[in-house]
């Protein structure tokens, strides 16, 4: 018990900010929070968080277990409600928000399939592209693709997401193949042309150590802008312009697994492919989750979590 009092106790500081704000919200003396924090750090033998008197700051291990920690909570309540609710059905409204063309593809499929398992729940499906004040606008659940900002929502990795080169096989064929990105200022490149997407450019992993050596630096991850004669503001446009042969697109795997594994497009300077980032639900912190929305999420984590999904267009 004194464990999980222990893990509730840090995710409600990191996700609040301040020993105080979670001293209030879990209504304990900040001092009591505080110890708790000291003994898991203890504990573990690591710090989590470096404390002033102005702010709190996670060190990366301490980043890196608050999304252990709060996956494992919300699993627990997920259980603990499962066994509670019993036989009741889920029912009443739910309101679930996703990027456009993410959601498109691999959120709005799903929804009648899900209504079709549970016809006592209503659902509102709302595709944009703005980061969705999920709590203020009252949203339920959140499918976001990409690095999360740290916040007080509870996040849920369900899939990796990467990010690929590609061209179709004839371009290829014309063309040549890039063999380190730098070559890329040789090719025909789709970008997106917009101020506010891709704002780092292309990222890729170079670095290590050569071939046969006994030491393996750790790869660094480096951001290009390739240039080409077309860019757009819209990313399905840059993805129908790729498998039209007009040049190389760095897209997200959920976009272009399925025409790689159909051959329409194949993948380039895959060894240099930086690490994935994560596929999120994204859900407001709640002591009991309304089982609608906990059967939402399991049903997106078993679909998401088979690879064949990826493979459907």
């Amino acid at each position: 018990m004194d464990k999980l009092k222990q893990l509730e106790s840090f995710v409600s500081v990191a996700t609040r900010g301040s020993l105080t704000a979670a001293a209030a919200a879990e209504r304990l003396a900040p001092a009591i929070v505080g110890r708790r924090i000291d003994a898991l750090e203890q504990r573990l033998g690591v710090k989590l968080m470096v404390r002033t008197t102005r702010r709190i700051t996670l060190t990366h291990e301490g980043s890196a277990f608050l999304e252990d920690c709060q996956r494992l909570l919300a699993e627990m309540a997920n259980a603990e409600a499962s066994v509670s609710a019993g036989g009741v059905k889920a029912s009443g409204y739910l309101r679930i928000t996703a990027p456009a063309g993410f959601g498109r593809r691999h959120v709005a499929p799903l929804v009648p399939l899900f209504r079709a398992l549970h016809p006592e729940v209503s659902i509102s499906l709302n595709l944009s592209d703005r980061v969705v004040d999920i709590a203020g606008e009252a949203y339920d659940c959140a499918v976001r693709v990409g690095d999360l900002p740290d916040s007080s929502l509870v996040s849920l990795r369900m899939a990796d997401n990467r990010r690929l080169c590609v061209a179709t096989p004839n371009y290829l064929l014309q063309h040549g193949r890039p063999q380190h990105p730098t070559d890329l200022a040789r090719f025909d490149c789709l970008s997106l042309s917009s101020e506010t997407s891709q704002s780092r450019g292309w990222a890729f992993s170079v670095g290590g150590a050569a071939r046969g050596s006994r030491t393996q630096p750790a790869k660094e991850v480096i951001y290009l802008r390739p240039a080409g004669p077309l860019d757009c503001s819209d990313g399905q446009v840059l993805h129908d312009w790729c498998l039209a042969g007009y040049g190389i697109a760095w897209r997200s795997s959920w976009e272009v697994q399925a025409e790689i594994a159909a051959g329409r497009l194949v993948e380039v300077l895959e060894q240099y492919a930086a690490p994935p980032n994560g596929i999120f639900a994204v859900f407001p912190q709640r002591k009991h989750l309304p089982l609608r929305v906990r059967l939402w999420i399991d049903f997106l984590k078993h679909h998401y979590g088979r690879p064949d999904h990826w493979q459907v267009r």
